[in-house]
């Protein structure tokens, strides 16, 4: 009961009272217990609305911009997804919950198998897991409804903006290492994406063939 009133401090609080509207988004974040998904030691700050530190150098974000991020995703619920960098699979469980079907990549296998292996638990069957270079995006599955990325890219990757259907989103940090935007990119029926810029963030990068080459 304890964890059921702090995250509906955190939801109120830190999430509708800073203009979080979409109900969907708002029930996920009751629903899924993000202390599941932090380190034992950072349990009692699991309800902070801050980014807290992982294993390698990662991490799991802010709460307030994962909410921004699903509220640009616009998920109706049978959205065939790709995410890009599970993490601790906090993001992930959110999205499964919002999406039909959620296609996920991680670079670092310790996460990728720990995330599997947590989300499984929980119960959650409608996500596909894959271990590699999540710049390239998961070709098998193309195209995807919607695409989020949860680390900084110095541009939208260009292989993503491919995978992507035609009027799906496609949602990132864009910018510099340290600084980035969120970019909500929407395709066009030529093709072409058409870029809304939200606010200022900071993610860890995205290293890959088609990202940051490393984390220097």
């Amino acid at each position: 009961m304890a964890n059921e009133d702090e995250r509906g401090r955190m939801v109120e609080g830190d999430l509708r009272d800073r203009g979080i509207s979409d109900e969907r988004v708002l029930r996920a974040f009751l629903k899924v217990d993000r202390a599941l998904f932090v380190p034992a030691y950072l349990f009692e700050q699991a309800y902070v609305d801050r980014a807290l530190q992982l294993s390698h150098g990662q991490t799991i974000s802010q709460p307030y911009m994962i909410a921004l991020m699903l509220e640009a995703l616009q998920l109706k619920g049978k959205e065939k997804l790709l995410e890009i960098g599970t993490g601790s699979g906090y993001l992930t469980a959110l999205l499964a919950e919002l999406a039909g079907e959620v296609w996920t990549v991680e670079r670092i296998e310790y996460l990728a198998t720990t995330a599997e292996d947590r989300l499984l638990n929980l119960g959650y069957s409608n996500i596909r897991y894959r271990l590699g270079d999540g710049s390239l995006g998961w070709t098998e599955g193309a195209p995807y409804d919607r695409i989020v990325i949860s680390a900084a890219c110095p541009k939208l990757p260009m292989a993503l903006a491919e995978q992507l259907a035609p009027g799906g989103r496609l949602v990132a940090p864009v910018g510099g290492p340290d600084l980035q935007r969120l970019i909500t990119a929407i395709k066009q029926p030529d093709g072409s994406l058409h870029e809304q810029t939200g606010v200022e963030c900071s993610f860890v990068r995205l290293i890959g063939q088609d990202g940051y080459k490393d984390q220097g």
